[in-house]
């Protein structure tokens, strides 16, 4: 008795781990998925070691230093006022990946459950939900969150409070779309039948069945969320100086592109490193979670 009650959970937990384990194996397979992680892996341990690795303070200015080449003394160059541009893009690496993650949070904090009301309740919830998400939608994700950053007041937390809330709709909008799909399936059919209460049915039976292509679209989400931040705070509306910014950064270096190109060089190399990384790794990760592909 003793080995077939053992045997049991260990079943559950092989049956459960199963799809995820099928979709690492070919998640693998996909090269630029991999490499992608990677480059977002080696982002991540800069962002987080950044103090350690910056050979300069990123604020610190040398008036000696004026906007000089790339050397051995500075990698990268310096800018117009003579900071280390290696030491800002290492620390604006951390402004970059906060902006992406926080601001994914807000809005899978606010989407997902809304979303799940507005797909599993149907009728006035979901009509009224879907003319308040179409209103948002009508206006362009990055003039509603320059809109609302504007609004708020110029700082990366501001900055994030608005790419979070206005990418908030398309969460919303996926998540419901997802559950109505899957509501109708005979396992919640039965869950209702055996007398689940309808929030038991929602968090416990619908909501782990939609989060495959949620996980897929957050990683998306986090690099446009990379390029807003860095656009409002090419504008002043998101990291504020002296705090280094890539966007800030660029806007700092417009009026050298001729003399100091170095300026605008890695701040924008960074940019779109990272951003490719999380769409290959998106791209990816969407495929490897597709059940067809299963």
């Amino acid at each position: 008795m003793a080995t077939a009650g053992t045997a049991v959970p260990s079943s559950r937990l092989s049956s459960a781990a199963g799809p995820w384990r099928s979709a690492w194996r070919r998640l693998k397979r996909r090269r630029g998925a991999i490499a992608g992680l990677v480059v977002v892996l080696v982002f991540v341990l800069l962002a987080v070691f950044a103090p350690w690795i910056a050979p300069y303070d990123p604020i610190e200015t040398s008036w000696d230093a004026i906007r000089k080449a790339p050397d051995a003394a500075h990698w990268f160059g310096t800018d117009d006022i003579g900071r280390d541009v290696l030491s800002r893009v290492l620390w604006g690496t951390r402004a970059s990946l906060l902006a992406g993650v926080v601001s994914v949070s807000i809005s899978l904090s606010f989407g997902i459950p809304i979303g799940l009301a507005a797909g599993f309740l149907g009728g006035a919830v979901d009509g009224l939900i879907s003319r308040i998400v179409d209103a948002f939608l009508a206006c362009p994700f990055l003039i509603l969150a320059i809109a609302l950053a504007a609004f708020l007041g110029p700082s990366l937390a501001n900055a994030m409070i608005a790419i979070g809330v206005s990418a908030t709709p398309v969460f919303l909008r996926l998540t419901r779309a997802q559950v109505i799909d899957v509501k109708v399936e005979d396992y919640v059919e039965a869950a209702r039948a055996i007398g689940n209460p309808p929030w038991r049915i929602a968090f416990r039976h619908v909501l782990p069945n939609v989060a495959a292509p949620l996980i897929v679209q957050s990683t998306l989400a986090i690099a446009a969320a990379v390029i807003a931040e860095a656009s409002l705070s090419f504008l002043g509306l998101g990291q504020q100086p002296p705090a280094p910014s890539w966007g800030s950064m660029l806007n700092g270096a417009k009026d050298f592109i001729d003399s100091a190109p170095w300026m605008a060089i890695w701040p924008g190399l960074s940019i779109f490193l990272l951003v490719l990384a999380f769409n290959l790794f998106g791209d990816g990760l969407r495929d490897a979670l597709d059940p067809r592909r299963r």
